[in-house]
């Protein structure tokens, strides 16, 4: 397991380190020697010989100086940029050596020529202000080269916790971040800036090192099933939704439960929908959400190990009648619940305790309804949002997005994906795939695993490009991934 961490552990773990008597200025130096390493690897793999160092103020800096001087040394074309130092002494110590070393340093960050590789060294993780305008100035000139960018520690402009810009950041193309993996990289926009990550583990974790999150594995295998198995033993999936006017949602989620491996599945929706569903799937079994008795709807319930419900519901008076009848049945009933799309809506409007079966995946959008906030304030920390939005209704939540957000029993960021899956159906797929594996699994399938196998499905989908993925197929994907691809 990756761990993630929080930059204010970093920071109080490696003063830890310093206050048992290890130097600060001989880690600045490990780590600057790791980082020239690595670097000297890269840059012969990309015919690299010129380098541009950009200094800041502050230790950050203090590592592309002596990143600097370790590439002289190895017989690297480099010159720093740089402006006034800050008045960390270890900064100091590492100008001069720098300097003594005969590493041409310019003032300002107007670049003298053109260079193969530009190494950012501006800001480190404590950055959490928004830029001047003189230094987003630097920086979108830093983006403007052609060369290959490296970000020190984080992409200078990134807000190291949260991965959003302040207000725009450097783009790298590698990042090597120091002592542990902060957030940040993983989440939100923070993906878009960072580049391949490169971690510098130098010293030994200590008992007060906690993390915030972990990544969730991508290797995921499901158990293999049973000669003596039948559609029974694979779960029954309950598909309710699909108003007189949206019926392609509750197809898509139906269609990918059963892709996903799940024995049965019912799906309750508009009579008007039927003769498309069975023309597409005429192993789905299907019923009239308006012809059922509430007794009706409570057996059905009953019959079955999952439901996601919400998909293609709508908003109106009907909608809203159906969302009361449905929910407060399958709460008596403690089933494996998925709450999705329009569900998340009226949830908003009426809240409700839920139960630890309760599976919930909103996008920002549904986020911000849920917690009566606007999408940037969801954004700009969607940590804190997933937290809240637990603390407020209970249940177990996915924060979709990029780097999504899975709250268990303990956070966990999914680092597979790709931005053609960010169209319409795709959560639908997604609670479709989560009943179907719960109802399949129960507790012996974690929820950010149900989303790592849902984002490498879309990987799969996009191996040939991202412009123009379909959710409609995505079901073949799935049955790729969940047969260990």
């Amino acid at each position: 397991m990756q761990q993630v961490y929080h930059s204010r552990d970093i920071q109080a773990w490696e003063q830890r380190w310093f206050a048992k008597g290890n130097s600060s200025y001989g880690l600045m130096q490990q780590v600057a020697w790791a980082i020239a390493q690595q670097l000297k690897v890269l840059f012969a793999q990309h015919n690299i010989q010129s380098i541009a160092v950009c200094c800041g103020q502050g230790n950050n800096a203090g590592d592309g100086y002596l990143i600097a001087k370790y590439l002289q040394q190895a017989g690297f074309d480099v010159c720093i940029y740089a402006n006034d130092l800050g008045a960390s002494h270890d900064l100091h110590t590492a100008y001069q050596s720098a300097k003594d070393r005969g590493v041409t340093i310019e003032q300002g960050f107007d670049f003298k020529r053109t260079y193969d590789a530009y190494i950012d060294a501006l800001f480190g993780i404590g950055l959490n202000r928004e830029l001047t305008e003189d230094w987003q100035q630097i920086i979108q000139h830093i983006n403007q080269q052609s060369g290959l960018k490296v970000a020190i520690d984080v992409p200078s402009g990134l807000n190291a916790n949260t991965g959003q810009p302040l207000p725009c950041a450097v783009v790298a193309d590698h990042s090597f971040t120091v002592l542990g993996l902060k957030i940040g990289l993983f989440t939100a926009k923070g993906k878009a800036y960072c580049g391949q990550i490169h971690l510098i583990d130098l010293i030994p974790t200590d008992p007060d090192l906690t993390a915030i999150a972990q990544l969730s594995p991508t290797h995921i295998n499901l158990p293999k099933r049973q000669a003596f198995g039948h559609k029974g033993s694979y779960g029954h999936v309950l598909v309710i939704g699909g108003h007189a006017e949206m019926g392609g949602a509750v197809i898509m989620a139906a269609e990918a439960a059963f892709y996903a491996g799940a024995g049965k599945v019912t799906l309750v929706c508009d009579a008007k929908h039927h003769g498309a569903i069975l023309a597409r799937s005429p192993n789905i079994m299907l019923r009239d959400i308006d012809q059922l008795s509430q007794s009706e709807r409570e057996a059905l319930i009953n019959q079955v190990d999952a439901i996601c419900f919400g998909m293609g519901l709508g908003r109106d008076a009907w909608a809203e009648q159906q969302f009361g009848q449905w929910f407060d049945a399958m709460n008596q009933a403690d089933k494996i619940v998925v709450l999705d799309a329009d569900t998340l809506w009226f949830l908003a409007k009426t809240p409700k305790p839920l139960s630890q079966h309760t599976y919930l995946t909103p996008h920002p959008g549904e986020a911000a309804t849920l917690l009566h906030c606007s999408v940037n304030e969801i954004e700009a920390d969607r940590v804190a949002a997933i937290y809240a939005l637990q603390h407020r209704y209970g249940g177990v939540w996915v924060l979709k997005g990029a780097g999504s957000l899975i709250l268990e029993q303990q956070l966990w960021i999914c680092c597979a994906g790709n931005p053609g899956m960010g169209t319409g159906g795709m959560g639908d797929i997604l609670a479709g795939m989560l009943a179907s594996l719960k109802a399949q699994f129960q507790q012996r399938i974690a929820l950010h695993q149900v989303v790592t196998l849902h984002a490498k499905a879309g990987d799969v989908l996009a191996c040939n490009g991202e412009r123009g993925l379909q959710a409609q197929h995505m079901n073949q994907a799935i049955y790729q991934v969940v047969n260990g691809e």
